[in-house]
């Protein structure tokens, strides 16, 4: 088929829309499809449309929906649709979920988050990752945790660095941020707190490399999102065998289980002070974290990421 995908993010962007799109782009080229990724599209040139984010997307979605209703069009629910845009903007971001043929979710508990009729529609399909090429070996010098995502307010993205102020004088905790900033605010914030917190550190915005060798020396990672749609980072570092300690919200429990015991509540850094002074000082907690996370690693597999695409598309005729 010729399909037409559609991402709000522009090709120079490295967010996570854009990411997904590139992503998905090679599955379904690996699949056998001609792939076109644009901002905008009618899709009039293709026999098929998927649409990474159901409100940013809508103006295609409509027009797709409206010029082909009798062709496959997928929706991918992003983490603002899910947890904002329905309730902020609804009139567009249900309109997309009702065109669409079929929606995707990036993690398990999606599904209590929707209207019920849209669940028949609902597919999960999670991200994958590939594993490091080499053991992780951890700062020996540093108690390093590193926080990985653009710096916006979604993200809660200093967090970690407020948590770290808390850290008692002995501690050789330290936050490593990789990312940019989502606009001034973010920047001047973040140029304050490095200036003002010796614990913190951020790197600014780096490929993709660069964040698998931070993988590879810090002993966790924090996940500290008010809201997600199920984050790549997530599944990255649990491939990687990096600990995760993240918010209590429902797109990173749909990814690490109710099982996970590194969960604070969103928004308190004295809780996530709690978590990360546990995880320097107790030598058993982290490596049970990651055990746990791990016994799922499976699910993350590109082999799996794509049969879960195959079996969609076979579903969809």
């Amino acid at each position: 088929m010729k399909i037409s995908l559609v991402t709000p993010a522009g090709k120079k962007s490295r967010a996570g829309n854009r990411t997904t799109a590139v992503r998905w782009a090679r599955i379904l080229r690996d699949l056998g499809h001609q792939v076109n990724i644009a901002e905008q599209d009618n899709g009039d040139n293709a026999d098929m449309m998927v649409a990474v984010h159901a409100w940013r997307s809508h103006q295609s979605i409509k027009a797709f929906s409206d010029n082909h209703p009798d062709r496959p069009l997928v929706v991918l629910l992003a983490g603002t649709d899910i947890y904002a845009f329905q309730h902020s903007h609804p009139e567009e971001t249900l309109d997309s979920m009702e065109r669409a043929t079929a929606l995707v979710c990036l993690h398990d508990l999606v599904h209590q988050a929707i209207p019920k009729k849209f669940g028949k529609k609902l597919n999960v399909i999670y991200q994958s990752a590939p594993p490091l090429s080499a053991p992780r070996q951890p700062s020996k010098r540093n108690f390093d945790i590193c926080v990985i995502g653009h710096l916006r307010d979604e993200k809660d993205s200093l967090r970690a660095a407020y948590a770290a102020r808390l850290a008692t004088p002995e501690s050789k905790l330290r936050i490593l941020h990789l990312g940019k900033a989502h606009n001034k605010e973010w920047a001047r914030a973040t140029t304050k707190e490095v200036k003002n917190n010796p614990r913190f550190q951020s790197l600014g915005e780096v490929p993709g490399w660069r964040v698998r060798r931070q993988f590879a020396t810090s002993h966790a990672m924090v996940m500290s999102s008010v809201m997600e749609g199920g984050a790549n980072v997530v599944s990255e570092a649990i491939v990687a065998g990096l600990p995760v300690i993240a918010s209590d919200i429902s797109g990173n429990r749909g990814l690490l289980g109710d099982a996970h015991e590194a969960y604070y509540p969103a928004g308190d850094e004295n809780a996530l002070a709690q978590l990360l002074l546990r995880a320097e000082t107790n030598p058993g907690f982290l490596p049970a974290v990651s055990a746990e996370a791990t016994r799922g690693a499976a699910r993350f597999s590109a082999e799996a990421e794509l049969e879960h695409w195959r079996a969609l598309l076979a579903d969809l005729g």
